[in-house]
Order: structure tokens, then C-alpha cells, then sequence
């Protein structure tokens, strides 16, 4: 069973649905569902929510959940502080 999920901030929200738009390739660094590090450079195709979480999916169908996310780019996630 996954972990509650844990909000991202808003800003860091605004940065992937800016990758989105602009479909641009973007390097993700990800925890798997082990908790182990990953690394892809994809597209992010959507961002949004299901069930109480929010996702992203790649342009190789990937869906990631948001508080997965590392770091997209240059942009490191962070968490809601709500």
C-alpha cells in the first residue's frame, strides 16, 4: 500500500505544468517505489490529480506521483507547507 501522499508547493507545481505546456525534454530525479533514486529524461505529457494525489505522466506513459519527485531540471521539488 503507498505512503499518504504529501502535497507539493504550489510553486514547483507551476514548474512542471510549465514543462507540460512546453513539452520540452526535462530530466527527472525520482524515488521509486522502493525509495530508490531514479533518473529519466522524458517529456511530462499531464500533471494532474486522482484519488487525493497528484501525478505526472511522461511521454512514455510513466506516471509518476509528484511527491516522488527529486528534483525536475534545475527545479527542486519541495513540499506544501500547508
Amino acid at each position: 500500500m503507498p505512503s499518504a501522499y504529501e502535497p507539493i508547493s504550489c510553486d514547483f507545481h507551476d514548474v512542471l505544468e510549465s514543462f507540460a505546456t512546453a513539452r520540452a525534454s526535462v530530466r527527472i530525479l525520482y524515488r521509486d517505489a522502493h525509495g530508490l533514486p531514479q533518473e529519466l529524461t522524458t517529456t511530462i505529457q499531464d500533471v494532474y490529480s486522482q484519488a487525493g494525489a497528484e501525478y505526472l505522466v511522461t511521454s512514455g506513459q510513466q506516471r509518476l506521483r509528484l511527491d516522488q519527485l527529486l528534483q525536475v531540471q534545475a527545479a527542486h521539488a519541495s513540499r506544501s507547507s500547508t
